[in-house]
């Protein structure tokens, strides 16, 4: 003869927890998901280091060089033009100004206005300046400052390249 228990076939275990229990039974496990986020924000919040960084310290003397290449031959390695460059950075309002030297067969200074924009601890800058016909024309460029670092891509009708300046100690 076939026995069928009815409370095994629908799963009943034992008495019937109250609603009292199931109550409690939440608010423990919402208190350690809590408290389980809680301590990850905190220990998230030690790797950050200091917390919130101000704006870079981007305006002073800067020291580096800069190179010229053909982006329709990638895999030839930059021609090294007059790689020397150094910059005095001040900035104006919301405008920085930038005055880069060096000597490529002759000396050069230029005076460029940089727009700028901070974005967390970086200065992302952008900019166009017409350095005459002598010196390639229009260029438009964009770069990225740190505390201790810029660089940053140009290109014009005639020459695409990179530069790479570090604050001067």
């Amino acid at each position: 003869m076939l026995v069928y228990n009815i409370e095994t076939a629908a799963g009943w275990r034992g008495p019937a927890p109250n609603r009292k229990d199931d109550a409690m039974r939440r608010w423990s496990l919402i208190s350690a998901v809590l408290l389980t986020m809680t301590i990850a924000a905190g220990a998230q919040e030690g790797r950050r280091g200091r917390g919130p960084q101000g704006p870079p310290h981007v305006t002073g003397a800067w020291s580096g060089s800069w190179s010229a290449y053909n982006p329709a031959r990638a895999s030839t390695p930059p021609k090294e033009q007059c790689a020397k460059l150094t910059a005095n950075i001040t900035q104006k309002g919301d405008l920085w100004e930038a005055v880069f030297e060096g000597d490529c067969g002759r000396p050069y200074k230029y005076t460029i206005k940089m727009e700028g924009k901070q974005s967390g601890n970086v200065v992302m800058f952008k900019g166009t300046a017409d350095l005459g016909p002598k010196d390639g024309g229009v260029y438009d460029w964009i770069g990225r400052a740190v505390d201790d670092e810029f660089v940053g891509f140009y290109t014009s009708a005639g020459y695409t390249g990179v530069f790479s300046l570090s604050r001067v100690k």
